[in-house]
């Protein structure tokens, strides 16, 4: 059931509109231009923010891309045609299978071995199973977003890394939510990314830009994948916009992380500790998690709609549906929106909705 209808006042969800709305959005931008800020070329907006994303993570170039989509089918095109390998191995959870309607295979060619429980990380054993045959390159998807944020510990991943690159395989971070993942980590970008030849960042998750991607690696990939960018029609010459929206936060993202995720572990504390939902994980890796409802998504839909209709308080992007027809789920991935909500007020937000629900199935 759509909320798009009904006026947000306040959100749990990171994306509501409260806080992009186009004049908001543009009078931020503004702050970052004068009169003689370039619209391209080396000082304008997207060759200023690939060259701080380029320092961020440590690598020689970063390309800027419309969409997080067609940055990583490039980079995994990139990595097959230089291998001759056609196969790249991601949990079967990864957003390049499950949201993108398997353009790796439609439009370059390639095949998908997914690795590992749909339920649970990848693991060494899974990696080394999936490697049993040539691979490209396989995806890591930090923090694993359908998985409500859950990241493998450190060595786990270092591990898992070396194992693939003994295969002869390229290793590729989706790191959409790379920022989410650092407050886990708490090791500098830079020595994150260095465990991948090819990273993505969105302009658009964490950073709450408009749209858009930047794919970071050497130069020599950088130029393949410059290339890949053209024929597929991501050379946009007036991508300025999407660059400045991306720089309004770039510099004191970072610095809030820590803050969201000591919010998120609260709520997540909270909503546990009360039991008439279940948090998971708990406690959150990062600002991320999921709250499992024990009711079904119709009803629960229908609860959330009502009660956006009545307070003006939105709970979720979407309900997530679960093996189990009577239950269902939702994410919080904590950033300014779900600061203004205490742990308390969430959990008795949750009785309001599971009460409505129970009256309405």
């Amino acid at each position: 059931m759509s909320n798009a209808t009904s006026p947000v006042r306040r959100s749990l969800f990171l994306h509501a509109s409260i806080r992009r709305k186009p004049r908001l959005m543009l009078e931020q931008m503004l702050e970052l231009v004068d009169d003689d800020t370039p619209e391209a070329g080396p000082d304008g907006p997207v060759a200023v923010l690939e060259r701080r994303l380029a320092d961020l993570l440590g690598k020689e170039v970063a390309l800027f891309f419309p969409s997080g989509t067609m940055a990583q089918q490039v980079a995994l095109r990139v990595h097959a045609d230089r291998r001759g390998r056609r196969a790249f191995a991601a949990h079967p959870q990864s957003h390049l299978d499950v949201w993108e309607e398997q353009g790796y295979n439609a439009v370059h060619g390639l095949r998908l071995r997914r690795t590992g429980d749909p339920y649970e990380l990848m693991t060494a054993s899974d990696l080394t199973a999936a490697i049993s045959e040539p691979l490209a390159a396989v995806v890591w998807e930090l923090p694993q977003r359908d998985l409500g944020g859950l990241l493998p510990e450190w060595e786990d991943l270092y591990e898992q890394v070396a194992l693939v690159r003994t295969a002869g395989a390229a290793a590729h971070l989706d790191g959409a939510r790379l920022w989410e993942a650092q407050t886990y980590y708490r090791r500098p970008f830079d020595e994150i990314a260095a465990l991948f030849d090819t990273v993505y960042v969105s302009l658009y998750k964490s950073l709450q830009g408009v749209r858009g991607a930047v794919l970071a690696a050497d130069a020599e990939t950088v130029r393949a994948a410059e290339v890949w960018r053209q024929r597929l029609g991501g050379g946009i010459r007036d991508a300025w916009p999407l660059a400045l929206a991306a720089l309004v936060h770039l510099d004191d993202l970072a610095a809030r992380m820590p803050a969201y995720h000591e919010h998120a572990i609260a709520i997540a504390t909270a909503v546990n500790a009360d039991g008439a939902a279940r948090a998971h994980p708990s406690p959150p890796q990062t600002p991320m998690f999921h709250i499992h409802l024990p009711a079904p998504k119709r009803a629960v839909e229908r609860a959330g709609a009502e009660i956006l209709a009545e307070h003006g308080i939105q709970l979720w992007g979407r309900v997530r549906s679960a093996p189990d027809p009577g239950r269902c789920s939702f994410e919080v991935s904590v950033g300014e929106n779900a600061m203004e909500f205490t742990p308390d007020e969430v959990v008795a937000l949750i009785h309001d909705l599971l009460a409505r629900a129970a009256s309405a199935g």
